[in-house]
């Protein structure tokens, strides 16, 4: 029979919350287990990292420029064809539960003025999604804004026929999102396999409270952490939605041990109904948070603290594969379930099966992975073990362009000698030779990613 699979999706957890990434504290054993089972990808990145492209990215296996998803609050294409509707397809069942911020569209970004042929304006943050806006799953258990229908204490969910499902008093909401995913995994028969995206908000901050919403009493035991070392300079003065880090770091370590807690669950559940060894599970971030300190925002930009992530994945393929030094992308994340699945992996997913990372004969693996960046700039990047190149669109708006036909060096980190990024030698004469290798692979990057080929020039020239 064909594997399970089930993906555990946090929202904007950095990779060093992890104990398997570094973490001193107990945040997330369960996380540890899984990785000492499976295989730890210890250089994971987002392709895009900001919530809605991340996920569209996710869903169908394709760069945010090419799906047009390239903001928050804009919609998935109805037409696209998403990994729940090829799942489906070969006999799944398909189930997703939790935030899917991908069904709605705001008028900025539906003016025909500034893109023709674009999609009309569609809103749903309160409201039910309707059934061509979910990419394709059968049963359905979401809300699109899930910042606006709860809180981490009450709210609500919708089913698939648009019923408000309420959490129960006093139940947080990651424990409450757990208990439908857990009743749905009940439901399921030996007939078919299944295929559940399970997507939590945490460690996400509240953001009509501009703090995080933890577990009563849970952030006390992470009050010792150790202070990451991109943000050991930072003072963190809160700018638009983004609470002050230096108070909130021990409640969004909370949030990650709530969701590791509930990973217990998930697991455990798997071992009793006999599915464990035939399911293969992947938890991962759609991007990370390095709280303002680059920008007005939390992510949207190309630091580590923004763009890489946890990634475990367990069950067959992946059972035994240690810690996997290769470079990996989320956009390898859809090919992966597609080759756990049996399913001819389609021409339209840029990304690679991460079952050939984990082969004894990976040597051919790429060693770098591409990412772009909204709205903070409009930017393009790639990342190696040593170096991060990072450029942007003089005189576009990351707001309203999806792609430049001219980018300008912005960053430069040599991250074996700085790895906190926090010396940006792309003004370094020293390293010009190293700029030109990087802008070259980089051309060749976004012109992979089905975008026109662009000019990229230094930023030294004007000097």
């Amino acid at each position: 029979m064909k594997p399970n699979i089930i993906v555990f999706l946090t929202d904007q957890q950095r990779w060093d919350s992890c104990g398997c990434y570094g973490q001193q504290l107990p945040v997330t054993p369960e996380l540890d287990r899984m990785a000492q089972h499976g295989t730890c990808f210890s250089h994971a990145f987002s392709p895009q990292p900001l919530c809605t492209p991340a996920r569209s990215c996710l869903q169908t296996g394709r760069y945010a420029s090419e799906t047009g998803v390239f903001m928050l609050d804009i919609a998935l294409p109805t037409d696209e064809k998403t990994i729940a509707h090829r799942m489906s397809e070969v006999g799944y069942d398909t189930g997703y539960i939790g935030k899917w911020h991908l069904a709605a569209t705001n008028l900025r970004y539906a003016d025909p003025k500034k893109r023709p042929g674009q999609q009309e304006p569609f809103e749903c943050f309160v409201d039910p999604i309707p059934e061509d806006r979910r990419g394709g799953y059968d049963y359905w258990l979401a809300s699109n804004h899930l910042e606006s229908t709860t809180q981490g204490y009450g709210g609500h969910l919708f089913d698939g026929e648009g019923k408000r499902r309420e959490f129960p008093e006093g139940r947080f909401r990651v424990d409450a999102m757990t208990d439908w995913a857990l009743e749905y995994l009940d439901s399921r028969t030996e007939e078919k396999p299944f295929f559940l995206f399970l997507s939590f908000i945490e460690p996400h901050w509240q953001n009509n409270r501009k703090a995080h919403d933890s577990p009563y009493g849970m952030a006390e035991q992470f009050e010792g952490a150790e202070i990451p070392g991109d943000l050991k300079d930072y003072q963190g003065q809160p700018a638009w939605l983004i609470p002050n880090w230096r108070d909130e770091y021990s409640h969004y370590l909370a949030c990650c041990h709530s969701l590791d807690q509930n990973l217990v669950r998930i697991r455990s559940k798997l071992s009793e109904m006999g599915v464990a060894d035939n399911t293969v599970l992947a938890f991962t971030s759609d991007h990370g948070c390095h709280f303002g300190k680059h920008n007005t925002g939390a992510k949207d930009s190309c630091h580590d603290a923004s763009i890489r992530v946890p990634l475990v994945i367990d069950g067959p393929g992946f059972t035994g594969g240690g810690k996997n030094g290769h470079m990996a992308s989320l956009i390898d994340l859809p090919p992966t379930l597609m080759r756990a699945a049996g399913i001819e992996i389609p021409d339209t997913m840029r990304g690679r099966p991460l079952q050939e990372a984990v082969d004894v004969n990976a040597d051919a693996w790429r060693d770098e992975v591409f990412y772009q960046i909204s709205p903070s700039i409009l930017g393009r990047g790639i990342r190696n073990k040593q170096w991060k190149f990072s450029v942007k669109a003089p005189d576009k708006d990351g707001w309203d362009e999806v792609s430049s036909p001219v980018y300008v060096d912005e960053f430069l980190f040599d991250l074996e000698r700085d790895p906190h990024e926090l010396n940006n030698l792309v003004d370094d004469p020293d390293y010009e030779s190293v700029r030109v290798q990087l802008r070259a692979r980089l051309v060749e990057r976004i012109v992979e990613a089905g975008e026109p080929r662009p000019e990229i020039t230094s930023s030294l020239v004007e000097a």
